[in-house]
């Protein structure tokens, strides 16, 4: 099987409580975009908010205990189970104890500079290398 990577649909933007409201206020005040709060139940993201950046939906999480800000990028691929054993052999860092998620069918990763990404299958039908919006509710 040919492995393949592609960039997926959702942002996230991870800030420290003490600059959410400012960073929010700055993408709906200043730079007009439409932003939304959406809810969430999570044991370490406090609040999160949504807005659509070009062909992208920016997640805007407060996340306790951060140091500083931090962007982590969304990744699909055909097979999660195939790249993740092709990562793995690669010596790419699995990192699933980051962020709650199901990892059955998706994995945080990081890349050499410590950036993350999560690697999820892509959307069945979908060719464009985007995955769905991540509804987050």
């Amino acid at each position: 099987m040919k492995i393949n990577f592609e960039g997926g649909f959702n942002i996230a933007m991870k800030i420290p409580p003490e600059k959410y409201n400012e960073t929010v206020a700055f993408y709906r005040d200043i730079l007009l975009f439409d932003v939304e709060e959406v809810p969430i139940d999570h044991p370490t993201v406090l609040a999160t908010h949504r807005l659509t950046f070009g062909p992208n939906i920016l997640w805007l999480d407060c996340v306790k205990e951060l140091p500083h800000q931090q962007i982590w990028l969304e990744m699909t691929t055909d097979d999660v189970d195939s790249s993740t054993r092709y990562l793995q052999t690669n010596e790419v860092l699995i990192a699933d104890d980051l962020e709650k998620i199901d990892t059955n069918n998706m994995h945080w990763i990081k890349d050499p500079a410590g950036s993350v990404l999560l690697l999820k299958s892509k959307a069945k039908g979908q060719s464009d290398g985007a995955s769905q919006p991540d509804d987050r509710a």
